[in-house]
């Protein structure tokens, strides 16, 4: 069985990982308020992630709640919850498997507060593991993206533990449906590859702190260029970010944590500094945020660009199994410093 180390004591904190920072707000949150419980696959032994690995030896197995194989059936129930006032928090071991639960999430999560004119309310957060990685095509999804075009939904995706743990917490006190979506190659449990970034571990406060939902955030400024990245996207773009630094470009890296809502004004912000745009996701080229947010900043901000805006992301094509295949499709530091030296000699 995987373990973890729990996160340090406060008296000797140091950096975290992501997963170890989300336990400490998925703890914090339990502890502050009794409605808040968790469900989903063999969680009361951490789940695929080690999320809730030691939740259940604290709060108990009413609180704690090992559930089926059966996404459809748990879904409902924690929507029903929420709807009685509860605050349930469904770990997904893969978030690939939400996909069974579609028109539970679609159909009623997502419109009953429409639907009742506000009377109803679904504090429900999603966990979701998404990203390929190394698995084939039915544990690969992107899971933001598929999600992305559907009203009522709250879509976040965080990058580093500190954000983590900031937006999960608001998430948890959010009154709407929030599909919380970190790339499995983020969370940092033991035995699991992390992502290599001067930002996979970080410092977390001990002292509380929310990150309101909808706020993007600039991780590198930057002065010639724009490029907004999100998951492990970030870390590549970062990677490349700093390399460039060195051979005399500035790009400015920023990170949109959320998708829905998503905070275009800081986007466009930036563009009006560099005007130019480079937009990287690992979702699907065809319909992803990546496109929206290119309409958008072309129908809001076009006069401030001197080039085209530039995307990297995915082939309109299943994640393929082999690795090597799943390398050549999945956007990397090459294609993405590529594109950015295509677009400074446009």
């Amino acid at each position: 069985m995987l373990t973890d180390n729990a996160a340090p004591a406060q008296s000797a904190r140091c950096e975290l990982t992501v997963v170890q920072a989300l336990r400490e707000a998925l703890r914090e949150e339990m502890r502050r308020d009794e409605l808040v419980f968790v469900l989903g696959e063999d969680i009361r032994i951490g789940g695929s992630f080690l999320f809730t690995l030691g939740l259940v030896e604290e709060f108990g197995l009413e609180r704690v709640l090992n559930t089926p194989i059966s996404e459809a059936g748990f879904v409902g129930l924690a929507i029903g919850a929420a709807i009685q006032g509860l605050r349930p928090i469904i770990d997904f071991q893969y978030g690939d498997f939400i996909f069974t639960a579609f028109d539970q999430i679609i159909q009623q999560c997502a419109k009953l507060r429409y639907m009742s004119g506000g009377q109803i309310s679904i504090p429900l957060v999603f966990q979701l593991p998404t990203g390929a990685s190394g698995r084939g095509a039915q544990h690969a999804n992107s899971v933001e993206s598929v999600f992305y075009g559907i009203p009522g939904l709250k879509i976040v995706t965080p990058a580093t533990p500190y954000d983590a743990k900031g937006l999960f917490k608001s998430a948890v006190r959010d009154n709407n449906p929030v599909l919380f979506c970190v790339h499995k190659h983020l969370y940092g449990s033991k035995g699991r590859k992390l992502a290599e970034s001067s930002i996979s571990r970080g410092h977390v406060p001990a002292d509380e702190y929310l990150i309101p939902l909808g706020k993007a955030d600039i991780k590198k400024p930057g002065s010639d260029i724009t490029l907004v990245a999100n998951g492990l996207m970030l870390h590549l773009s970062l990677n490349v970010a700093e390399a460039l630094e060195g051979e005399g470009l500035s790009v400015e890296v920023v990170d949109p944590r959320c998708l829905a809502p998503f905070d275009t004004q800081l986007v466009i912000d930036s563009v009006v500094k560099t005007s130019r745009l480079v937009i990287v996701e690992e979702g699907s080229e065809q319909g992803g945020w990546g496109a929206q947010l290119a309409a958008d900043i072309a129908g809001q901000a076009i006069g401030y660009l001197d080039a085209p805006i530039l995307r990297v992301a995915t082939p309109n094509t299943p994640i393929p199994f082999s690795p090597v295949l799943e390398n050549a499709v999945i956007p990397d530091e090459a294609r993405i410093r590529k594109t950015i030296l295509e677009l400074m000699e446009m």
